[in-house]
């Protein structure tokens, strides 16, 4: 199967600026990888859960390719931000003004009714930046919540591709074995389980691919530490697959020997 690659861009001297997963190879090769299982197991569950991964992937591609999903938010909240500062700077101006023009009516105005204005403002102010602060962070929260529902998905597709694999037990195929009547049936030859096993491995590989698109264009740590989970998570199950793979015996009956 055809890596999904990377795009490299340059500068005129020919050094390498960045590098970044290409989200369209990255489709391709899940779309590929889906009529690759359809066609040899056409009446298993695993295409069906290739079509879902072709589905987030599509998700993600369609929103890299979009300028910014949130900026007419992020301008709303820029907007609001600067009537909020230019409102702060209004109401602290007219304190002043008008503690100024107390003291001038009142020469003798108590120190306590000018820390009573200044208490005011200053809460005003505290307020205001709060309100601030908020619009400021919003943007970046709603992004944050949309992504991680996508990776939600991501890390549950992998779960449901781990249940795929549970059943394939290449203890079957021991000389040994002894079914039982809770044994599940898989009719499969260890080709066939080889194979199938091979195409979890590489749907597993595919999910890390697609959450690692999202560490592209993202610095948010929530974010890139989900996206690292994610990539432990199917590595760690593809390793059990690949242990399971090495255990298949081959036509001449000898262990399966993995390069």
């Amino acid at each position: 199967m055809p890596a999904a690659r990377l795009t490299t861009t340059t500068t005129r001297g020919g050094s390498v600026r960045e590098e970044r997963l290409d989200a369209d190879a990255v489709l391709a090769t899940i779309t590929r990888l889906e009529h690759r299982i359809a066609a040899r197991f056409p009446e298993r569950g695993l295409t069906a859960v290739a079509g879902r991964l072709r589905v987030v992937a599509t998700d993600v591609r369609d929103a890299s390719r979009a300028r910014d999903p949130l900026r007419l938010l992020r301008t709303a909240c820029r907007i609001v931000i600067a009537l909020l500062v230019l409102l702060m700077v209004a109401v602290v101006v007219l304190a002043l003004v008008e503690l100024v023009r107390q003291s001038s009516e009142v020469p003798a105005l108590p120190t306590l009714e000018w820390l009573r204005g200044l208490e005011t403002t200053i809460n005003d102010a505290v307020f205001v930046g709060i309100a601030i602060l908020f619009l400021w962070l919003l943007p970046t929260r709603v992004e944050r919540t949309r992504v991680l529902r996508v990776l939600h998905r991501m890390r549950s597709l992998a779960h449901v591709i781990d249940m795929h694999q549970l059943t394939k037990d290449p203890e079957r195929f021991s000389p040994a074995f002894r079914p039982t009547a809770e044994t599940v049936d898989n009719a499969m030859t260890p080709s066939e389980m080889a194979g199938y096993l091979d195409y979890c491995s590489e749907l597993l590989s595919l999910v890390g691919k697609t959450a690692a698109l999202y560490a592209e264009r993202t610095t948010d740590s929530a974010v890139l530490a989900t996206i690292s989970d994610i990539e432990a998570l199917t590595t760690g199950m593809s390793r059990k697959i690949w242990q399971k793979v090495a255990l298949l015996p081959v036509d001449d009956g000898a262990p399966r020997r993995l390069a």
